[in-house]
């Protein structure tokens, strides 16, 4: 018969059983404290996103008081309010938030995989390989409409693909990702320079207003094509994005945690590649959404490993916001999208180039 323990035996456990319940409550905390932000500042960027929609839909020719815009959305208000609300503006003002939503989030997925804030769509050539097949498909093959989308959506998918294979040394990483992206981007923007001085005035116009960016002839037909392709892209892309906060951590640490480190990366990538492809398809290569979106999310949400829904809801609303400036911004003056953000990311651009050497990470 075994002696029963010393009652001093169970003293140390009695005594640290408090300090762990105290532990384990500010850790309940802090998680608690942390969802609750991100919720707020989801539920804040949705509310701008509202806002800004019904403020673009409201301003043009014809005024609309800001209530029967939301009356008008929601099937009230009178016919003729309506009519102009849902049948003329709401395509495009729709059509800017999907595709600014899909880019900001193939932006945060990048630069959060590869974890440099120059690896996006528009930075490593994607959207070069979209432009570059629909510059080809304008001047070559007189392509127009879905046929423009579809070549564009191609050139996307195929320049992703050989950036993939050309960066892959027993795996990929950041730098030579973003190298290799960044030779292939100025590769397609000299086919595409050659492509516009050998053809004529009247196809050189059509492509050049494809290239910068607009959102002039959304209809809904665009805005229904897009909406259809990211039903299926963001919840995947969501999906995926679970294993982002584990990769950031290390290859080894994430195949130590069972993670399949090549795959999931590999399904990240397609996924991110088709956001940004199916959004250049629709509106043309808008830049710097896809760059801005990621670290003004991380801003509001600093400590956040992965703000991908943050990212595609500020995606969204630096583009309705560029295309509603671009409309109204100046009397009498309307500027395509592309260039607003153009405007508004290259001084950016500038600026992280600059701190970044400055902390020592410029190279």
């Amino acid at each position: 018969m075994s002696a029963a323990p010393h009652p001093r035996a169970t003293l140390p456990a009695r005594a640290g059983a408090p300090a762990v319940a105290v532990a384990r409550a500010a850790v309940v905390r802090v998680r608690r404290l942390r969802e609750a932000r991100l919720v707020a500042v989801t539920l804040t960027l949705a509310g701008l996103c509202f806002l800004v929609l019904c403020v673009s839909l409201s301003l043009g020719e014809i005024h609309i008081p800001l209530p029967d815009v939301v009356q008008s959305l929601f099937g009230g208000s009178d016919r003729r309010s309506r009519y102009i609300v849902t049948n003329l503006r709401l395509p495009r003002a729709l059509t800017g938030v999907l595709a600014g939503l899909a880019l900001g989030l193939a932006g945060a997925i990048f630069q959060t995989l590869v974890r440099n804030p120059l690896a996006t769509p528009d930075m490593i050539g994607i959207t070069a390989g979209a432009s570059a097949a629909a510059v080809a498909g304008i001047v070559l093959f007189d392509l127009a409409g879905y046929a423009l989308s579809v070549a564009a959506l191609i050139g996307a998918l195929a320049t992703a693909l050989l950036i993939y294979a050309l960066a892959w040394r027993r795996g990929v990483t950041g730098y030579r990702l973003v190298l290799v992206g960044i030779a292939m981007n100025a590769l397609l923007t000299s086919v595409v320079s050659y492509l516009l001085t050998m053809t004529d005035i009247y196809d050189a116009r059509q492509a050049f207003a494809w290239l910068v960016g607009s959102l002039t002839s959304s209809s809904w037909d665009t805005a229904r094509t897009l909406g259809l392709c990211l039903a299926v892209l963001v919840p995947a892309a969501l999906f995926a994005g679970r294993r982002l906060p584990v990769l950031q951590a290390g290859d080894e640490v994430a195949r130590a945690l069972g993670v399949p480190v090549e795959r999931a990366r590999a399904q990240l990538v397609v996924l991110a590649v088709a956001l940004a492809a199916v959004a250049t398809a629709a509106v043309g290569p808008v830049g710097f959404v896809a760059f801005v979106a990621a670290p003004i999310a991380r801003q509001l949400l600093p400590g956040e490993p992965a703000v991908l829904v943050p990212s595609a809801l500020v995606g969204a609303l630096v583009m309705t916001t560029a295309d509603l400036a671009g409309q109204h911004a100046v009397p009498s003056m309307s500027y395509p999208v592309g260039v607003v953000t153009a405007v508004v990311g290259a001084p950016y651009l500038l600026w992280l180039l600059a701190v970044s050497n400055r902390s020592g990470r410029g190279g």
